[in-house]
């Protein structure tokens, strides 16, 4: 298959295509009708359906950005009496897509944190990650830890008073939590790994939420082997993502997609804040994530779990099947609800 003299050398149907000469076109090519999930929103600093969202460059040398959901809450936190309001925790986000697809700006994501950071609320930070195959892991994890360590930068200038702008004056960076989509929920685990051996102070890791964590296994589970592909995740999607994704000549069985696993740190060695799991009762890979809980619980770590049954992978970025399905309507709610419970406990 050739297209303007390239030949197409790899492809995962509908979501990417990798070319002879080494360029990789993410134009959406699946049904026409869910195109718009993939389709940028662009920044808007007026509150649309009370949300404003800002894009910062927080590298300039690199070029890393970070999309940020301000619900019209920080209004309230405006006045005389600023100093009497109770500032907003921070979600940092990390974005799905096997490593190789979707960005921050993508409408599936704008729809679910725009309700989350007013639901909550909260000051939602998402994270444009970089993307394999032009940039294999551990790209995207440095990305996620960079995002967190300029947070951090941002805590001490307030607590040494050298800087005040809208941002460090109405959150509070005692409470920040990790918070990631499928291949994102890889990136909080790690990101968490790497906080709990450094010194972030003033900044406190509060909490880090996985929802159906990319966790996986070189051998096939049982989830894989028998529960229903989805167009969020497919068994191609899975191989195929990560061949891209993974250090060469690795496999599944890496501590990037394995940390329960033999070749990853020791989970108990691990510093680690509390942990809300979300896993999705009919995921493909809803075997191995529930093996990361039960590493996580006999490694003593503070560890809940958040499930919603009957339900596939990252259902809830499915925007039409949430409006159009009362049932994934209510359980999309009732995630919410879930990690909005989890935050305000910690």
């Amino acid at each position: 298959m050739v297209n303007d003299g390239r030949a197409i050398v790899d492809e995962v149907s509908g979501w990417l295509r990798v070319y002879s000469d080494g360029s990789v076109d993410r134009t959406w090519t699946g049904p026409p009708e869910v195109k718009f999930l993939s389709e940028p929103v662009p920044p808007h600093s007026d509150f649309i359906d009370s949300v404003a969202t800002h894009d910062v460059t927080i590298n300039k040398e690199s070029g890393l950005r970070v999309r940020i959901y301000s619900p019209k809450e920080i209004k309230k936190l405006n006045g005389d009496d600023c100093e009497n309001k109770k500032k907003l925790p921070i979600i940092l986000h990390f974005h799905g897509g096997g490593f190789c697809v979707s960005q921050a700006d993508w409408y599936m994501y704008y729809h679910v944190y725009t309700k989350l950071a007013k639901s909550v609320p909260a000051i939602c930070v998402s994270v444009y990650l970089r993307r394999a195959p032009e940039h294999r892991l551990p790209a995207a994890f440095d990305d996620g830890f960079e995002a967190l360590l300029w947070l951090r930068s941002l805590s001490l200038a307030q607590a040494q008073a050298r800087e005040n702008n809208w941002l460090t004056e109405h959150v509070d960076f005692q409470r920040v939590f990790l918070i990631g989509d499928s291949s994102g929920g890889n990136v909080v685990h790690e990101v968490a790994a790497r906080a709990g051996h450094a010194d972030l102070s003033p900044l406190i890791v509060a909490g880090a939420i996985p929802i159906h964590p990319g966790f996986l296994r070189q051998e096939r589970s049982k989830s894989e082997l028998e529960n229903p592909q989805s167009p969020l995740l497919t068994l191609d999607m899975v191989d195929k993502f990560l061949s891209f994704a993974l250090p060469l000549n690795s496999d599944k069985g890496h501590p990037y997609t394995c940390p329960m696993g033999p070749a990853a740190p020791p989970i108990d060695g691990l510093k680690l804040p509390p942990f809300l799991l979300c896993v999705a009762g009919n995921d493909l890979i809803k075997d191995t994530e529930m093996e990361y809980y039960e590493a996580m619980k006999k490694a003593g770590k503070d560890v809940e779990l958040l499930v919603s049954p009957g339900m596939g992978h990252s259902f809830y970025l499915d925007k039409i099947a949430v409006d159009m399905d009362p049932n994934t309507a209510a359980q999309t709610c009732s995630l919410f609800q879930g990690i909005a419970e989890f935050m305000r406990k910690h």
